[in-house]
């Protein structure tokens, strides 16, 4: 367990950073795009960098869990079952990251990512009317919870949107009301995930409590903006985030690649 002390004027950065992912992730995901890359710069390892990205995205999620089942938006009861599963599958994921490289998901996930900005992009009226549920509760929690849950605790990135994407095509919710229960399982997924970062001693805490500050007022902001605005806020915001999360993932996949071919091309 590690404490890196930086100056006041790092901290607020940090805290400005966050500020900003909570409210583009309480909208769409990707706020780990904002975030991770910030905490490498100012001198995180790789593992304090996804550790303390974990407890300063937990403030974001629960804000906007919390905002979103205060409005009655999510049945937490109805959702125990999926929370479980998901809790479970992010557990596991933790546990085989601090084990294994993830290379293999990290050169796909580009790939899968802009199918989500595809599917939303060209499917204008996707998640405006609730449709029948292809799965029940239990099928869905044994599917989307576990699976995406050991994604996140495993890697991380999109998985609000895939979270969201899972809703509106296997349970048949709106966008809207897809995007409060992915936050949902989004806190839990990180909450596991929290939990064996801290037994692993990677968490660094006071830059991941300044940034946990941040993150929770940003995404109280975008989870008002959520219930408020509806699906002509969120589509675009999933469509834009998609698409810049690809091409992040992309250039650090292959960002010498791409320089070599600029440099010839130029």
């Amino acid at each position: 367990m590690e404490w890196l002390s930086f100056s006041v004027e790092i901290y607020v950065i940090l805290f400005l950073f966050a500020l900003l992912a909570g409210f583009i992730d309480s909208i769409a995901g990707g706020g780990g795009l904002i975030t991770l890359p910030v905490l490498l710069s100012a001198g995180l390892s790789p593992a304090q960098a996804l550790a303390t990205n974990k407890l300063q995205s937990i403030g974001g999620s629960f804000s906007a869990s919390l905002y979103f089942i205060r409005q009655k938006a999510v049945d937490l009861k109805e959702q125990r079952g999926v929370i479980a599963l998901t809790f479970l599958g992010a557990m596991i994921g933790t546990i085989l990251i601090q084990l294994i490289k993830a290379d293999i998901l990290r050169s796909i996930l580009p790939i899968l990512v802009i199918a989500i900005g595809l599917y939303f992009l060209l499917s204008p009226n996707v998640g405006e009317l609730e449709q029948q549920k292809r799965l029940t509760t239990l099928s869905f929690g044994m599917f989307a919870g576990f699976s995406i849950g050991f994604y996140d605790g495993f890697f991380g990135p999109g998985t609000g949107s895939f979270f969201a994407l899972a809703y509106v095509t296997l349970q048949g919710f709106t966008l809207t009301k897809a995007t409060a229960h992915a936050k949902v399982l989004n806190f839990t997924s990180n909450l596991a995930s929290l939990i064996f970062f801290i037994i692993g001693g990677q968490v660094v805490w006071i830059t991941g409590l300044v940034m946990l500050v941040g993150q929770f007022i940003g995404a109280r902001m975008g989870a008002r903006m959520v219930l408020s605005r509806g699906q002509k806020l969120i589509r675009p915001m999933l469509i834009v985030v998609s698409f810049v999360m690809s091409c992040k993932l992309i250039y650090d996949n292959h960002g010498a690649e791409i320089q070599q071919w600029i440099a010839q091309v130029f």
